[in-house]
C-alpha cells in the first residue's frame, strides 16, 4: 500500500504547483473515517482507495481526480456527508464523490434494479465531469485484482459479469485498452475458470517450445524497417487468454486453429512514416486480404488511431502487427486519461462526448432497469462499421446495424420520421444489415411514427431505447383518449356539474400528479367509475346500482364511441386476430385492467368469451389509413391460377401481407391471404372479383 508521503510525491513529482496539504488532508480524512474497516483480503479498508489514487497518479491526473479517489467510498462506508467534503475539499471534489457513490442500497429493489440505478446515476454524474469515469474505472480495477479474497463464488461471479459487460467496454469506449484487457482477462477467470485454465496452458506449452520466438520476430520486423531507412520501435506480445477464447467462440474454431495468437506493435516518429512502414512490411511479407485497418484516417470514435494489418511469416505463421506514431500510443493505451494531464486542468476533452450523448439519451428513453441495462450494453459494444451520409458526413455504429440505427445515430428527429432507405442510391428495406464504407440516404415523412416492429431489427441501444419511447407515448396518449371518453360519461351521471376545481380535488383524492395521469388510469381500468365519481363528488357513486360500472344513457352512438386511432401492435388498440376488422365494420372494444383495447367485428364469435371484460363502443377514425383483412380462396390445380389471383390483388392496389397454402386437395388448393385494405368496400370488390374469376373455385372473408 502507498504511504502518505509516496502518494504525495507522486503526484509533486507531475504536478509541483499542487496543494501539499489539501493532498494530506484527504488521505488522513479517508484513513479516519475508515478506521478499523477490513477488506475481505483483511487488509485495512482504506489501503483500496489508496491504491485507487495510485493508479490516478500513474495516469499523471489532476488533484481534485486524486482526491476524489481517496475520498470515493467515505459517503458510502463511513457516517461522512457529501455537505462535509464539500466543505473541507470544495465542491467539484463532493459532486465527483457524490457521482462515484452507489445509490444506498433500498430493500424493495432486486438485484437489477440496483444496478441499474446506480449506473444511472453514475452515467449523469459522467455526463457532467468525465473524471468521474476515470475513477471509477480505476475502483473496479483494482476491486478486481482483489477479487479473488471474496469467499462467495456467485458474488464473484456477479462482479466479474458486471464487470465484462459495463465496465470494461465502458474502458475500451474512452480508449483505455490497458484497464479493459486486464479486467476482461480477470472477468474471464471467474467466468470461465476451465477456459482460462486451459488457454494460458496451450500459451504456456507454446512459449517453452518455441523459446525467444516473439522476440526473433520482433526483431526481424525491426530490421525489415532499419533496412529502408527507418528508425521505428518494435515490441511483440501473445494476446491474452480472453482475446483467444473471444476469437475461438466468434470463429467456431479450435485453440489449434487460432493462427493469429502474436501481436507487434511498431512505433514510427510521424504519421507519415506509419504508411511508409506499412509498405515496407508489404513488400517484405505476404499481408492477408480483408486484414488490413486503417484507423489513421479514420479514428475510432474513441479517438484511437492505428495502422492494422495481418502478415504471413515464414510461409505459416499469421502475426498481427499495429503501427502507430509515440502520440497515438500513449492515447490508445490510456485514451480519455491522456487528455486530463495535469497541466491541462478541468473542461470536457473534445471528441470524446459524442457517444457520451447517445448513453444519456438511452438514459431518458429507458423505462424501467432491465431496459436501461440493455440498451446500454448494446451502446458500448466494440466491433464497429463506418457509414456515410450522401454529404459525406461520417457515422460508427454496431456491426448489424440497420437504416434506422444510422437514421437514429444522426438525429433522433430523423430516425422516427423514417419510412425508408437508400444504401448507395438503391432502394433497400430499413431491416437492411449495413457494410462498411455504405452511403446511408434516409427517406422520412412527416406523419410516419417509429414502428414497434423496428425492434426487431434494431441493434444499437440509441435506437431501440428511442422506439420504445415513441411507442410508450403514443400507447399512452391513445389510452389517455380512451380514459377521457370515458370520464365524460361518468361525469354525465353525475348530480352537479364538475369543473376544474372538483377534477383537481379528485386527482388529489385519488393520488394521482395530473389530469393526463388519472386520463390513462381510466383508460387502463385502474380505477373505476365508482372510484372516480366518488373522487368527483362524495357520496355519488352510492346511487349506481351495485355491479353496474359504465351504464347506457341517452348518448346517440356517434357521440360515445371512441374512434380507433392507435393499430399497431402493443399500442392502445389492437385489431383482433380472430375476425381482423376493417373500416366499415361495425367494432367494439374489450378492455382488461392494464391492457390495450382490443377491436373486435360486432359479429365476432370471440365476443362470447369477453364477459369478464369492460365493453367500450368504438368507431373508425376518419384518419385511419386502412387495415389487414384475411380471406380464404380455393384455386384450381392449374398452372397460373396462383398468379391471376395475385394479378386481382395487383389490379385493386391491395398489397400481400401473408399468404398461406392450408390444404392441397386435388384439384383445389386452398390458401388463406392477408390483405392490406383501405375499408371494407375495397375488400368486398376484391372478393367479388375472385369469385368472377375462372380460376376461383370460392372466396370469402375470414
Amino acid at each position: 500500500m502507498l504511504r502518505q508521503y509516496e502518494l504525495v510525491e507522486r503526484v509533486l513529482a507531475y504536478a509541483p504547483d499542487a496543494d501539499e496539504a489539501m493532498l494530506n488532508r484527504a488521505y488522513v480524512y479517508t484513513v479516519q473515517k475508515h478506521g478499523t474497516q477490513k477488506r475481505a483480503s483483511g487488509d485495512p479498508y482504506f489501503s483500496h482507495p489508496v491504491e485507487v489514487a495510485g493508479l490516478m497518479t500513474e495516469l499523471k491526473l489532476d488533484q481534485e481526480t486524486i482526491m476524489t479517489a481517496l475520498l470515493h467510498d467515505t459517503v458510502e462506508d463511513t457516517l461522512a456527508t457529501t455537505e462535509e467534503i464539500e466543505r473541507l475539499f470544495g465542491a467539484n471534489v463532493a459532486r465527483m464523490v457524490d457521482g462515484v457513490t452507489k445509490l444506498s442500497k433500498i430493500e424493495t429493489m432486486t438485484e437489477s434494479e440496483r444496478a441499474a440505478e446506480n449506473l444511472r446515476k453514475f452515467l449523469l454524474a459522467m455526463s457532467e465531469d468525465l473524471r468521474v469515469l476515470l475513477v471509477k474505472l480505476a475502483d473496479r480495477l483494482h476491486n478486481m485484482r482483489t477479487l479473488h479474497f471474496i469467499r462467495s463464488e456467485e458474488k464473484r461471479r456477479r462482479i466479474a459479469r458486471e464487470t465484462m459487460e459495463i465496465y470494461a467496454p465502458l474502458a475500451q469506449r474512452v480508449g483505455m485498452y490497458e484497464y479493459m484487457r486486464e479486467m476482461q482477462l480477470l472477468a474471464f477467470q471467474q467466468l470461465e475458470p476451465d477456459a482460462y485454465a486451459t488457454i494460458t496452458g496451450r500459451l504456456e506449452a507454446i512459449r517453452a517450445a518455441g523459446e525467444g520466438q516473439v522476440d526473433a520476430i520482433a526483431l526481424q520486423i525491426k530490421q525489415a524497417l532499419s533496412g529502408a531507412g527507418m528508425r521505428v520501435e518494435v515490441a511483440g506480445r501473445e494476446k491474452h487468454p480472453y482475446s483467444i477464447w473471444k476469437k475461438m467462440a466468434e470463429r467456431h474454431v479450435s485453440f489449434e486453429q487460432i493462427t493469429d495468437i502474436m501481436a507487434f506493435r511498431v512505433l514510427t516518429d510521424g504519421e507519415d512514416e506509419c504508411y511508409t512502414a506499412l509498405g515496407v512490411l508489404h513488400r517484405t511479407w505476404q499481408m492477408i486480404p480483408g486484414r488490413f485497418k486503417d484507423y489513421i484516417s479514420t479514428p475510432k470514435l474513441n479517438g484511437y488511431k492505428s495502422l492494422h494489418t495481418t502478415l504471413i511469416y515464414n510461409n505459416a505463421m499469421r502475426v498481427e502487427v499495429q503501427i502507430k506514431t509515440q502520440d497515438m500510443h500513449r492515447t490508445n493505451e490510456y485514451g480519455l486519461a491522456a487528455h486530463w494531464a495535469y497541466k491541462q486542468g478541468g473542461g470536457q476533452p473534445d471528441g470524446q462526448v459524442g457517444w457520451l450523448r447517445d448513453l444519456v439519451e438511452i438514459l431518458d428513453a429507458s423505462s424501467d432497469a432491465e431496459e436501461l441495462l440493455e440498451n446500454t450494453k448494446m451502446a458500448m459494444y466494440q466491433d464497429r462499421i463506418f457509414a456515410f451520409t450522401p454529404k459525406g458526413a461520417l457515422f460508427q455504429l454496431p456491426k448489424g446495424a440497420t437504416p434506422v440505427d444510422f437514421a437514429f445515430a444522426v438525429h433522433t428527429n430523423l430516425g422516427a420520421a423514417a419510412v425508408g432507405a437508400k444504401i448507395n442510391g438503391r432502394h433497400v428495406p430499413l431491416r437492411t444489415a449495413l457494410n462498411n464504407g455504405d452511403v446511408v440516404e434516409i427517406i422520412r415523412s412527416r406523419t410516419s411514427e417509429p414502428q414497434l416492429s423496428w425492434l426487431s431489427f434494431a441493434v444499437t441501444g440509441k435506437a431501440r431505447a428511442a422506439i420504445r419511447r415513441a411507442v410508450r407515448q403514443k400507447e399512452r396518449a391513445d389510452i389517455a383518449v380512451i380514459g377521457r371518453k370515458l370520464y365524460e360519461e361518468i361525469i354525465e351521471r353525475l348530480p352537479t356539474k364538475i369543473g376544474k376545481k372538483a377534477l383537481a380535488e379528485a386527482i388529489r383524492r385519488l393520488k394521482f400528479t395530473s389530469e393526463e395521469d388519472l386520463m390513462v388510469a381510466i383508460g387502463q381500468a385502474r380505477v373505476s367509475d365508482r372510484q372516480v365519481m366518488e373522487a368527483l363528488v362524495p357520496g355519488s357513486a352510492a346511487q349506481l346500482p351495485q355491479g353496474e360500472e359504465w351504464p347506457q344513457n341517452a348518448w346517440p352512438r356517434q357521440q360515445r364511441a371512441i374512434a380507433v386511432r392507435g393499430l399497431s401492435p402493443g399500442a392502445a388498440f389492437q385489431l383482433a386476430t380472430c375476425c381482423h376488422p376493417v373500416p366499415g365494420d361495425r367494432i367494439i372494444g374489450l378492455r382488461r385492467p392494464g391492457a390495450g383495447v382490443e377491436v373486435h367485428s360486432i359479429d365476432c364469435l370471440q365476443l362470447a368469451n369477453g364477459v369478464d371484460a369492460d365493453w367500450i363502443d368504438l368507431s373508425w377514425d376518419t384518419r385511419t389509413d386502412g387495415a389487414v383483412g384475411r380471406l380464404r380462396a380455393e384455386l384450381y390445380n392449374r398452372p397460373g391460377t396462383l398468379a391471376e389471383m395475385a394479378g386481382i390483388f395487383a389490379k385493386n392496389h391491395a398489397n400481400v401481407v401473408n399468404l398461406e397454402m392450408t390444404q392441397r386437395e386435388n384439384p383445389f388448393h386452398t390458401y388463406l391471404v392477408d390483405l392490406e385494405v383501405r375499408d371494407l368496400a375495397h375488400l368486398t370488390r376484391i372478393i367479388s372479383a375472385l369469385r368472377a374469376s375462372d380460376a376461383v373455385a370460392q372466396a370469402e372473408r375470414i
